[in-house]
């Protein structure tokens, strides 16, 4: 089988292995266990090989380079708009001479993806939307557009596009699935974790405006001020590292708070396993493997309300679920500090919950989508 990948994630080459966001692309090898030949159309970056890159691993891999394109401001918009032919006719191709057509979404390339698949109703086709597929959720118009085209049946044909969590009112293409980062062989015996003397906290995803990494500092910040012991770990890079480390500066957190930049795997496991909570106060998410990656080894997260976070944390018994305003969480915190024995509880049932979406499971589904 002749499997293409369209996908709007960045990519780097070194010798002749080509790397990408390593959980992307370690999710990506899962698939690529079960195709002959893998073609993939995705935007190409020079620069070093970093903790968070990974390698796609297959013995015929076939890479088109396509420019990347960016709407946010109008000369990029006008420079993307002369790119379009280009990448269109790039992925045309492509899609000509696969058996099996799987695209990322939501994202600029798998949006291209979604318009030239419409030509192939024959192929068999699988879409990833690793984005929030709640239907009331205030999106930008470019996902909306993604999710209609992808649910349309009339227009889409042969296609399972793969969403997370499970929505009311979705045509039969859609279907509910998840993500993993750990095998069953990973699952360890985990002592009861102690809630009453130092709590270690972690923050794992790039800081960014949309992760909201200075609310989880401040949601810290309060809590010491209410006498916890706390000691926040930060796991990832972006632009906001520098306000946050002045942030920590000024408000004299630095024997509370560090930030250890993008880390490999195994860092992030061996944190997770010293962890009580994890914070993750996002914007929007898909399905957090930050999340399901600290409920693997029985740390309860304390995440906002967004897409299917809540179905994840069962609607508060698996974890806390939070508004972003800082008092409020905080206070809401402070409540389940009281009860250490639900806490115990509370731990047990995300690890039990998390430890069932193995990689071995994942991987039999995906082998169902692809091998007919």
């Amino acid at each position: 089988m002749r499997f293409l990948i369209i996908t709007h994630v960045l990519h780097k080459k070194n010798n002749e292995d080509y790397f990408g966001y390593a959980p992307y692309v370690r999710e990506m090898n899962v698939w690529l266990n079960h195709v002959d030949a893998v073609h993939i159309v995705a935007p190409l970056i020079r620069g070093s090989i970093s903790e968070i890159d990974l390698a796609y691993k297959h013995a015929s891999l076939n890479f088109t380079e396509v420019p990347q394109i960016s709407f946010i401001s109008a000369i990029s918009a006008l420079r993307s708009v002369f790119k379009l032919p280009t990448i269109l006719y790039a992925i045309y191709k492509a899609c000509k001479k696969s058996d099996h057509i799987h695209l990322r979404c939501p994202g600029n390339i798998g949006l291209l993806g979604c318009l030239v698949q419409l030509f192939f109703p024959k192929k068999i086709k699988t879409a990833k939307y690793a984005g929030n597929w709640d239907p009331k959720a205030q999106q930008p118009l470019s996902y909306r557009f993604q999710k209609w085209l992808l649910s349309n049946t009339f227009l889409t044909k042969n296609m399972q596009v793969l969403v997370y969590g499970q929505w009311e009112h979705q045509t039969k293409n859609i279907k509910p699935f998840f993500t993993a980062s750990f095998y069953k062989n990973e699952i360890e015996d985990l002592k009861p974790k102690d809630y009453t003397k130092t709590l270690h906290m972690v923050f794992v995803g790039s800081l960014v405006e949309g992760k909201h990494p200075l609310f989880a500092i401040q949601l810290v910040e309060q809590l010491i001020k209410q006498g916890k012991r706390i000691c926040l770990n930060m796991y990832g890079d972006g632009v906001l590292k520098q306000e946050l480390l002045d942030y920590i500066h000024y408000k004299n957190l630095k024997a509370s708070v560090f930030l250890h930049g993008n880390q490999s795997k195994e860092v992030i496991k061996t944190a997770l396993k010293q962890a009580h909570f994890s914070i993750l106060p996002s914007k929007s998410e898909g399905w957090p493997k930050a999340i399901a990656e600290a409920m693997f080894f029985g740390v309860i997260p304390i995440a906002t309300k967004v897409s299917c976070v809540p179905y994840m944390l069962d609607f508060g018994n698996r974890g806390i679920l939070i508004e972003l305003e800082v008092d409020l969480a905080a206070q809401h915190i402070l409540n389940h500090l009281k009860d250490t024995v639900k806490l115990q509880v509370m731990s047990k049932l995300a690890t039990t919950w998390s430890q069932n979406y193995t990689l071995d499971y994942f991987e039999s589904e995906i082998k169902k989508l692809i091998v007919h």
